[in-house]
């Protein structure tokens, strides 16, 4: 099955075409990195197959959703339960405690008291159970970041987007949240779209993707893991 099909993306920032033409494909399951120099399109590619933004020409088809061409209340809804989105920064709403945070995808309809249990799983899954009424400000960085990936996946989501997710993390944390992806790329078969400029965590992925001047460079699947044990 496939996660996401993009065929002849165009995206331009007046006169710059940030991404010229591109065409791929990505299997339901797979882990694939999107690496790339500052400027290269990683992340304009990132947003564009998620429908974050909008595309200039083109079309990208997300789990079977033409996603560019839906209303917005539809993009919406499919974002909120079939994605889950990881960033540099946590995002995390600061006047909530962590299991709020947590449960705020599935609090946006109504199914908050349905997904307590799991995101308790969750905080223990992560071990962050200690963290559960505290505050983001509360929390150190890498607290902070597990908690936001326990949200982005509190929907079961089919696709997880990840953007940076270790850039102002320690090598301890960072190694932790690569850690959560493989596990439940490999546990869950979710689908998992890392952007990153860090060549070992590109390796961990099963595919990388690497942009030079809004085009692909490359395409390989890697052969090999990390020489690090994950």
């Amino acid at each position: 099955m496939v996660a996401i099909e993009a065929g002849n993306v165009v995206k331009a920032f007046g006169d710059f075409i940030a991404l010229k033409s591109i065409s791929l494909t990505i299997a339901k399951g797979e882990f694939v990195a999107i690496t790339g120099k500052s400027g290269s399109g990683k992340s304009t590619l990132f947003y564009s197959l998620s429908g974050l933004d909008s595309i200039d020409s083109g079309t990208v088809m997300m789990l079977g959703y033409a996603i560019h061409s839906l209303p917005e209340d539809e993009v919406h809804r499919i974002r909120n339960t079939k994605m889950g989105f990881v960033f540099q920064f946590h995002y995390l709403i600061s006047e909530l405690t962590t299991l709020e945070n947590i449960l705020m995808p599935a609090k946006k309809i109504k199914m908050h008291k349905e997904k307590m249990q799991y995101a308790l799983y969750l905080l223990d899954y992560f071990d962050i159970q200690h963290c559960k009424d505290k505050l983001p400000s509360q929390m150190s960085g890498g607290e902070r970041q597990r908690v936001a990936v326990a949200r982005a996946l509190i929907m079961n989501p089919d696709i997880i987007f990840a953007d940076e997710p270790t850039g102002n993390l320690d090598s301890i944390n960072s190694e932790a949240v690569m850690r959560i992806f493989k596990e439940v790329n490999k546990q869950n078969g979710t689908t998992v779209i890392l952007i990153t400029h860090d060549d070992e965590y590109a390796h961990m992925a099963g595919r990388q993707i690497h942009l030079k001047d809004g085009q692909i460079e490359y395409d390989v699947y890697n052969k090999a893991v990390s020489k690090k044990s994950y």
